[in-house]
């Protein structure tokens, strides 16, 4: 009898890269603050715990905060017995979920921030005119967070809300501001970030990204192609003080398939900038 074809293995795809995530800058932060004698590492650790769970929209094991962090699980474990204790976690299946408690500080965030309460009126108004979720971002750390929201359809595969984070490298948002850093912050950040291909779109070339970054820095406007996750297209422009200084940076994003660059330019881009001077002044 012929010799039986080997067996053909089906390959699996890729496991998505790994950014960086708030975490591993607090981390970071925890050990750069080593030497100071009022620094508290163990609050520290206690922070960087809780902002695991932002990235997780599910439970969330010891093991694996202990593996995303490289606090030891014995300290997670002290951790998340002090935040169960106070009420700020609870567990659920074989893991830990943040507890309606933890509302209380992203609350008090958000009624005290002038920024957030000027920019939501300007963001419904976007929204209901144009009938597309659109955004308010600043930089945080190496991420764009997201101050204020106004959206019609989810538009990516996780939701978006006020406080969430996402890569400024493959973001409209993030490249406005991105492109506003003074020479040396800007080179540290890509030291700190390599251009991973969140997608086959996006751009992971050095060269390429510095002359995008130029153009977006000379055009005053950020055009995103699918580079985040595919189907997903926005475009930002900045939010300026009275100063000339980037404070903010205002997005729309829509589906691909609803919308194409051409129109999102002619079509989008002026309301857009209509916006964001509005916002701007309202910001003074």
């Amino acid at each position: 009898m012929p010799a039986s074809p080997p067996s053909r293995r089906t390959k699996r795809a890729p496991a998505p890269p790994q950014d960086r995530g708030l975490s591993h800058e607090l981390m970071q932060l925890i050990q750069d603050n080593q030497g100071d004698p009022d620094f508290m590492t163990s609050l520290g650790r206690g922070l960087v715990v809780l902002s695991v769970f932002s990235q997780h929209p599910r439970e969330v094991t010891m093991a694996q905060i202990s593996s995303e962090t490289g606090i030891s699980r014995a300290a997670v474990r002290r951790v998340l017995y002090t935040l169960e204790k106070l009420g700020y976690v609870g567990e659920q299946g074989r893991g830990f979920v943040l507890l309606p408690r933890v509302l209380g500080m992203g609350g008090a965030y958000v009624a005290s921030s002038s920024m957030t309460a000027a920019a939501q009126p300007v963001l419904d108004a976007l929204r209901d005119d144009l009938h597309e979720s659109c955004s308010l971002g600043v930089l945080d750390g190496d991420d764009v967070l997201y101050v204020a929201r106004a959206e019609t359809v989810r538009i990516m595969s996780i939701g978006l809300r006020a406080g969430s984070r996402l890569p400024a490298y493959c973001t409209s948002m993030g490249r406005i501001l991105l492109a506003a850093l003074p020479h040396d912050t800007l080179e540290n950040y890509l030291e700190r970030n390599p251009l991973r291909p969140r997608t086959q779109r996006t751009i992971t070339r050095m060269d390429e990204f510095q002359e995008t970054l130029e153009r977006v820095r000379r055009d005053e406007v950020s055009l995103v192609d699918q580079e985040l996750e595919i189907g997903l297209r926005s475009i930002a422009v900045p939010v300026r003080a009275r100063s000339g200084e980037v404070i903010a940076a205002l997005n729309i994003g829509t589906q691909a398939g609803r919308i194409s660059l051409g129109a999102m330019q002619s079509q989008l881009l002026p309301r857009l900038r209509d916006a964001a001077q509005r916002l701007g002044t309202l910001l003074q």
